[in-house]
């Protein structure tokens, strides 16, 4: 809750007039506790798991011919049944473990300093501490991603939910083990826990790292993405063939950007198929091209 009673007693503690932001937070903010601010965060996600997909939902389902060749998998395909039995189970386990650990957690936040008052901060600082958290995140998830994948019992008894969607839809992103939603909630927390910021920058970053998983988890490489223009982000191809290798996979683990998988080795395996694939495209396109631009299939 601001310690102001009026926006004029606000302009006069800040000593010059509010920004028109600001004068939307004072007055959606002022009445408020912090806790019911937090506490936004349930709907923000809920928002975001339930609607974020239906995009890639209705292209999967329609099979759109213009995006038929962005298809990353273009032999698996989900009925609308099994995806809405997804939706089902992740929505099941937001309001077993998300939501109820949004309520418990407020605690933490009161902790490290995320702050609710005046002023905002600018553009700049937001986005600058959004990048700080992406790369945190990153990093730290890499690991345990990682771990996952090598300890045995962690993959058969936690991670193998994940993977239980061998060709990823925008519903599969958060559909995991409640376990694996506590431990990779880890790295989420760790960003604004070094890098404390305003509440607005901690919701944005939150919607953002949601968005970027179901992006991620879409199923379709669409080369007009603007994700193609961040440095280093993987995307939906990066990310849709460790789900293809599946529990094997000793390949990609990264979450958002590839530096990891590079700098590490874990991307062998990935950078090889793509090295094949390239070459077979080659191959084909100087067949046709021999064949006058058309291609004859040998009996």
């Amino acid at each position: 809750m601001l310690p102001y009673g009026s926006l004029s007693e606000a302009e006069t503690a800040l000593g010059r007039n509010l920004t028109l932001a600001e004068t939307l937070w004072f007055n959606y903010s002022a009445t408020k506790s912090d806790y019911f601010l937090y506490c936004h965060n349930i709907l923000f996600l809920f928002l975001i798991f339930s609607l974020a997909p239906l995009p890639y939902v209705f292209i999967e389902i329609k099979r759109l011919y213009p995006f038929d060749p962005y298809k990353i998998q273009p032999k698996v395909r989900l009925s609308l049944q099994e995806m809405l039995n997804c939706y089902k189970d992740v929505m099941i386990m937001f309001f077993l473990v998300v939501g109820p650990l949004q309520l418990v957690s407020y605690p933490s936040i009161q902790m490290i300093g995320i702050r609710t008052g005046l002023p905002l901060p600018s553009v700049w600082e937001v986005a600058a501490q959004l990048v700080v958290y992406f790369l945190i995140e990153d990093y730290t998830n890499y690991w345990l991603h990682r771990f996952l994948h090598m300890n045995r019992w962690g993959y058969e008894n936690i991670h193998k939910v994940h993977h239980e969607y061998e060709a990823p839809i925008g519903f599969a992103a958060p559909y995991a083990h409640w376990a694996e939603i506590l431990l990779l909630g880890i790295p989420s927390f760790l960003g604004p826990a070094i890098v404390p910021g305003h509440l607005i920058t901690f919701w944005l970053w939150i919607a953002l790292r949601q968005i970027e998983a179901i992006d991620t988890h879409k199923g379709y490489d669409f080369p007009w993405a603007i994700t193609k223009l961040i440095p280093f982000y993987g995307g939906a191809d990066h990310h849709d063939y460790h789900h293809y290798v599946g529990g094997q996979s000793q390949s990609n683990f990264a979450s958002v950007f590839t530096y990891c998988d590079y700098i590490y080795g874990t991307d062998k395996g990935y950078r090889y198929q793509k090295k094949i694939l390239k070459k077979l495209k080659e191959d084909l396109a100087n067949v046709v091209e021999q064949n006058g631009g058309s291609y004859k299939k040998s009996d």
